[in-house]
């Protein structure tokens, strides 16, 4: 039955795959996912950050939610304001995201603290003043918990929403777990559950304003262009998919008008509908050659726990 339902699909998954692999290709962080053999790196096989990262539309949703949720903040936002290629290149900056991110959860050991050690090395670099006098650096403990607060929060409501149910003790596990990377980096007071990433976010909101430098950024990110087929259509979906994952009172400080809501909505229902071929689509990525380094079969990771 499965290899009949994988004749079925493919007219519909080999399109999905050749979008991914082109916007995202593979073979170019260096990694090596596949050895040493039971190596389980910073999580295992066991932990909820295996799961929760292996679903591809939720992820790459969340971290467009994540990118919208850093534009409210002043000093997170200098940074990639001030210091990076944004403007010109806004792919090449999701795509090092995205490699980091599925090294930090899935590579072996060594290969993840060598990665962590070459971030800090660049955030270590990587200071200023933002437009109202304020210095900041990317290494500031509390920038960083922001950061990683926004990511954790996107990539577990894109799971949710998207590709599968997260029980509530399964997504305190995961805010537990995905802290270690932000602390290996140097970020400090880190939630470690649902409850208190609602604590922080009230708390921070005080510090956040929708400037013109976020209206900049937004605006980029916008119009988008990923090298692939229909790449309008792409941006659209994916961008407001990861918008309908914001918490309300972003979504407010953003001034999401109705019809922006409206049209995250459309796009919400629709990668929901989408994402079972996502998932058929991309069974060969880092999270399967993961669970091989370690001797297990992908399917392990469909159950939590």
């Amino acid at each position: 039955m499965p290899s009949l339902l994988h004749r079925l699909s493919r007219p519909a998954t080999a399109p999905i795959r050749r979008w991914v692999l082109g916007a995202f290709p593979r073979g170019q962080s260096g990694i090596d996912y596949d050895c040493p053999l039971g190596d389980p790196g910073w999580f295992g096989p066991h932990s909820a950050t295996w799961r929760v990262h292996a679903e591809f539309p939720g992820m790459l949703a969340g971290g467009l939610c994540a990118l919208m949720l850093q534009t409210l903040h002043p000093l997170a936002l200098a940074g990639v304001y001030d210091h990076s290629n944004f403007r010109h290149d806004l792919v090449g900056r999701l795509r090092r995201t995205t490699a980091f991110v599925a090294g930090t959860s899935y590579a072996p050991r060594a290969q993840v603290e060598a990665l962590v050690a070459r971030v800090a090395r660049i955030h270590a670099q990587v200071r200023g003043h933002a437009a109202d006098g304020r210095a900041y650096s990317a290494d500031d403990p509390a920038l960083l918990t922001w950061v990683h607060v926004t990511e954790a929060y996107g990539f577990l409501q894109g799971c949710r929403r998207y590709c599968r149910d997260v029980p509530a003790a399964v997504a305190d596990q995961y805010y537990r777990e995905y802290k270690r990377v932000a602390q290996a980096l140097g970020a400090t007071d880190v939630p470690a559950s649902q409850a208190e990433v609602e604590a922080y976010f009230a708390q921070q909101q005080s510090q956040l304003q929708f400037d013109a430098r976020s209206r900049e950024v937004l605006a980029v990110l916008s119009t988008i262009r990923l090298p692939v087929p229909m790449a309008g259509l792409s941006r659209e979906l994916f961008l407001g998919a990861g918008a309908a994952l914001l918490p309300a009172w972003a979504g407010a400080m953003l001034a999401r008008t109705p019809l922006q809501r409206a049209q995250a909505g459309v796009s919400a229902h629709a990668l929901r509908g989408m994402a079972p071929l996502f998932r058929r689509a991309l069974q060969d990525g880092v999270a399967t050659r993961a669970c091989t380094r370690m001797g297990l079969p992908v399917g392990v990771l469909d159950q939590w726990g």
